[in-house]
C-alpha cells in the first residue's frame, strides 16, 4: 500500500512545509487540487458533498495546478504529486501536455497525473470551451497528452517520436516537445460516473475516488473491477487511490489492499467548511507526523 497526503483549500504557504514533512513521514505522494474561477453566480451543484454546495470554495487559496507542483518538486526530492484532480478539457490539451511533460522531465517522473471533467459549466465558459460534449472532448484531451507525453527513448530526454493528431475537436500535424519525460506518465482518471470508469480503464492508467461512504466505495470498486473485467484489463499496476476512514488503522488498511487499493489518500480535517482554513501549519504537520508514525511505518510489517 502507498500513502498519499491531502490538503487543499489552505493558506497557500503552507504547501511547500507541508510537502516537505509529509516527504520526511514517509509518504508516496501530495494531492494537489485544482480550481480555476470563483463565478459570483451559479446554479451547478457539487457533486462530491451530500448539500451540494459551492460556498466552500468561496476566498479560498488556489495556486495553479500546474505551478504549484513545479513548487513543490522544487523543495522536495522523492515525494510524488497527484493533481486531484486537473480540471482537463477546459485546457488547451497541446499546452497541457507540454506542463505535464516539463514536470515529470525536471521532477525525475514524480508526476502522477490526476485528469478529470470539471462539474462547473463557469469554467468551460470562461475559457472558452463548449460544455456540450465534454466527454468525447475529454477523451480527446487525454489521446493527446498519451501521444505528447511519450516517453524518450534516452535519458537527456530528446530522442522522442513525432506525434499528430486528428479528431473531432482537436487538429494539429506531428510535432515534437523536448524534452520529453523519460518514463511514462500515468493519467488517474477522476469521477464516479460510469463514463469515468470506463475512461480510466480504457484510457487511463487508474482511477482516483472523489470520497463518500463505505457502501458506495465498495459498489464503485466493484463496478471497476467489472469494467476491466469486460475490457479484458489485467494490468498489474493499475493504480486504484481511495479515500476511506479505513486508512486509519492497519486492520483496515489490509481490508482497502484486499479490495484492490493501491493508493490512500488521507486528510485530517473537513476541507468543505466555509471560510478560512483555521488549523495552523504547526497542528497540521503534528497530523501527518502522526501517521507516518503509527501507520506509514508499521503497515508493511
Amino acid at each position: 500500500m502507498r500513502f498519499t497526503y491531502a490538503e487543499a483549500m489552505t493558506q497557500a504557504d503552507y504547501y511547500a512545509p507541508l510537502a516537505q514533512a509529509a516527504e520526511r513521514a514517509g509518504y508516496t505522494s501530495m494531492t494537489v487540487a485544482d480550481s480555476l474561477i470563483y463565478p459570483e453566480e451559479s446554479d451547478s451543484t457539487y457533486p462530491y458533498t451530500d448539500t451540494g454546495d459551492r460556498e466552500f470554495l468561496q476566498g479560498k487559496e488556489f495556486i495553479e495546478a500546474f505551478i504549484l507542483c513545479a513548487h513543490l518538486f522544487a523543495v522536495t526530492t522523492t515525494l510524488r504529486l497527484t493533481p486531484f484532480v486537473v480540471k482537463l478539457p477546459v485546457r488547451p490539451p497541446v499546452l497541457a501536455a507540454k506542463q505535464a511533460s516539463s514536470l515529470a522531465f525536471l521532477s525525475g517522473n514524480r508526476l502522477g497525473l490526476g485528469v478529470g471533467l470539471s462539474p462547473w459549466p463557469e469554467d468551460f465558459a470562461a475559457l472558452g470551451v463548449d460544455w456540450k460534449r465534454r466527454g468525447k472532448r475529454m477523451d480527446e484531451c487525454m489521446d493527446i497528452l498519451r501521444g505528447l507525453t511519450a516517453p524518450a527513448a534516452s535519458p537527456d530526454g530528446l530522442d522522442q517520436d513525432y506525434f499528430g493528431y486528428d479528431g473531432e475537436f482537436y487538429r494539429f500535424e506531428p510535432l515534437q516537445q523536448r524534452p520529453a519525460p523519460t518514463e511514462r506518465i500515468p493519467l488517474l482518471v477522476g469521477g464516479h460516473a460510469d463514463g469515468a470508469l470506463r475512461r480510466a480503464v480504457l484510457k487511463g492508467d487508474g482511477w482516483m475516488h472523489a470520497g463518500g461512504d463505505g457502501e458506495e466505495l465498495d459498489r464503485l470498486l466493484a463496478r471497476l473491477a467489472e469494467i476491466r473485467r469486460e475490457e479484458g484489463d489485467t494490468r498489474d499496476d493499475f493504480e486504484i487511490h481511495v479515500i476511506s476512514y479505513d486508512a486509519y488503522d492497519l486492520d483496515g488498511i489490509k481490508r482497502l489492499e484486499e479490495k484492490g487499493v493501491t493508493d490512500c489518500i488521507v486528510g485530517f480535517r473537513d476541507p468543505y467548511v466555509k471560510g478560512p482554513d483555521p488549523e495552523p501549519l504547526e497542528k497540521k504537520i503534528k497530523h501527518l507526523e502522526w501517521y507516518g508514525e503509527n501507520i506509514i511505518a508499521k503497515a508493511g510489517q
